[in-house]
């Protein structure tokens, strides 16, 4: 009897070893319960994030091109200072187009090869000393907007970035001349450095580059603004809040065609007002308030169909406001004509409905009998002294207005300055996160 319950247990465990054997999961099985197989399609498609396993090497990443950015933002990454909303916390991993900021797309060159071609910063507040060893780094970068973040030095060279063409560094700490290297990108579209401490003079070559937006205002450059601005393609330029010195190149008159909207605002200009600025047919916005610039108004303005904005508010400019001009307000799309703070002494038949209208401000001239002018004394020690711009009757456009005379009539009520419709470059001067 005892042999024989020996024999049973022998030949139970001898069962329940083979059953173990047979239902034992395969070490890969093991593996899969703690890592799941990757799955190929993510792999292929360039962001999805695979698992890290330690130092990264080029087959953990879906090109070398990746493998290259991803190198350089972990160096950018080490230099950054400040971070407040921890965008940096998310550019890890093996996938640098997954990472807060930065976009991939296809180089034109290269098929099924995608790869950091934008940054976007815009309002992340990053502080770092310089952007050089990153942004110049990026070979195949299109496009880099950091509005509104704490970069200090100059901008890096950026000549070996062949698909380059979009430039956003405003509301930074950068400083030096202006990046002259910038202008050996020939398919540079938009430019926008303002809110810096860019200084001394602006090259000729800015103007001769294929730009559609020019954003240099809140800076400190200074110098005479180049005649080449003629040859400029812009549509929208604001040199506003800076230094320049000199005319308004008369060579202005070639952007007839382009130019939409552009502001002088705030510099030292003097000289006379060129008559070329009444061939700008397309202009909306023309703003030259807030410098030093003399002689009266070219009876070209009047050519300014298209102006809605019209700022020479705050001038030495004097002599008759003429109606040719006041008649755009009918004839054309004149919403606001700023001309307080100058020395005007009357002003045209076509005028006296814009004042009552608030469209025309005329306030701190030297106009007899109207309120809020300046004192009798003060226009005459201005009116006294020579002037030397000569009176511009060129008029280079038909004018249909039945009132072209510029007959001086009883004044009306004062008018208060109205307010202006909001417009690209204005928003560039008054809002620093614009873009």
């Amino acid at each position: 009897m005892g042999m024989m319950n020996l024999l049973v247990l022998v030949l139970f465990l001898i069962l329940l070893f083979l059953l173990v054997l047979v239902t034992r999961p395969t070490s890969q099985e093991l593996l899969d319960v703690v890592q799941p197989p990757s799955n190929d399609s993510q792999w292929q498609c360039g962001c999805e994030t695979p698992p890290s396993h330690g130092e990264a090497s080029p087959s953990d990443f879906p090109n070398l091109l990746q493998y290259n950015a991803y190198k350089v933002i972990q160096r950018f990454k080490k230099t950054i200072t400040s971070d407040p909303n921890n965008v940096t916390a998310t550019w890890v991993g093996y996938r640098p187009c997954t990472y807060k900021g930065f976009s991939s797309e296809t180089p034109p060159d290269r098929k099924n090869t995608p790869t950091i071609a934008s940054v976007d910063f815009n309002g992340f507040h990053l502080c770092a000393p310089t952007l050089s060893g990153f942004l110049d780094q990026l070979p195949d970068l299109a496009i880099f907007h950091a509005n509104s973040n704490g970069f200090s030095g100059t901008v890096p060279n950026l000549t070996s970035l062949p698909f380059f063409y979009e430039l956003d560094v405003s509301n930074n700490l950068l400083t030096g001349q202006f990046p002259s290297n910038l202008l050996a990108l020939d398919e540079h579209l938009f430019l926008d450095i303002r809110y810096n401490s860019f200084a001394g003079s602006v090259p000729v070559g800015i103007f001769r580059l294929g730009l559609d937006v020019l954003f240099l205002n809140n800076n400190g450059f200074s110098q005479p603004i180049p005649a080449s601005l003629g040859t400029s393609p812009v549509a929208y330029l604001t040199l506003a809040n800076n230094g320049f010195t000199g005319s308004i190149p008369a060579s202005i008159g070639n952007t007839s065609n382009t130019l939409i909207e552009v502001l002088f605002l705030n510099n030292r200009l003097s000289g006379c007002l060129p008559h070329e600025i009444g061939l700008l047919q397309k202009a909306t916005v023309f703003d030259a308030g807030a410098n030093h610039i003399t002689g009266t108004i070219p009876l070209s303005f009047g050519c300014l169909k298209k102006v809605e904005q019209l700022n020479l508010a705050g001038n030495l400019l004097y002599g008759h406001v003429p109606s040719v001009v006041c008649n755009l307000a009918e004839t054309g799309s004149l919403l606001n004509l700023s001309l307080s703070d100058n020395y005007f002494t009357s002003v045209g038949i076509s005028c006296w409905e814009l004042i009552e209208n608030k469209v025309l401000d005329v306030s701190r001239n030297c106009i007899v009998g109207l309120p809020n002018q300046r004192s009798l004394l003060e226009c005459a020690r201005f009116l006294l002294k020579p002037k030397c711009c000569p009176l511009s009757a060129y008029i280079p456009c038909p004018l249909n207005h039945p009132d072209s005379s510029d007959d001086v009539l009883p004044l009306p009520a004062p008018a208060a300055k109205p307010t202006g419709q909001a417009s690209l470059t204005y928003n560039a001067i008054h809002n620093t996160h614009s873009k």
